[in-house]
């Protein structure tokens, strides 16, 4: 179970980023919520793409080799801090409520999934 879920969420996160990097007109006006943070910033959905393809690509090489724990776990830093900064927003008032529950399941939970997978002490497992 464990391995099928670094396969599930590295093949979302790297699909993301992709879409991010190729399409990002097309991932901010089709992502829920995307439309209420402002004006869309190409340059900036890209750099962000890049992040998400790098952390789903960590994954996606930790699901092949157990040894790449360290780039996953980098790639699950990334995605928590992301996920702060949009906690910290609906904290200071920034962000209202039920955007940060629309948030929840494709910002914080990821993060806290990846995190989880990858943490090193639990970076061994016998082969399913």
């Amino acid at each position: 179970m464990r391995r099928g879920l670094i396969l599930l969420l590295g093949l979302g996160l790297f699909a993301n980023g992709s879409w991010m990097l190729v399409l990002p007109e097309s991932w901010y006006d089709l992502v829920p919520g995307v439309l209420n943070t402002g004006t869309a910033n190409l340059h900036f959905i890209r750099d962000i793409g890049c992040a998400y393809l790098m952390a789903g690509g960590s994954l996606l090489w930790m699901f092949k080799s157990p040894r790449a724990w360290p780039a996953a776990f980098a790639g699950g830093m990334f995605l928590a801090l992301h996920a702060l900064v949009h906690v910290w927003d609906r904290i200071s008032g920034r962000e209202q409520l039920h955007q940060m529950m629309r948030d929840m399941p494709a910002v914080v939970l990821p993060a806290i999934a990846v995190l989880w997978l990858a943490w090193p002490g639990r970076r061994v497992w016998k082969e399913e």
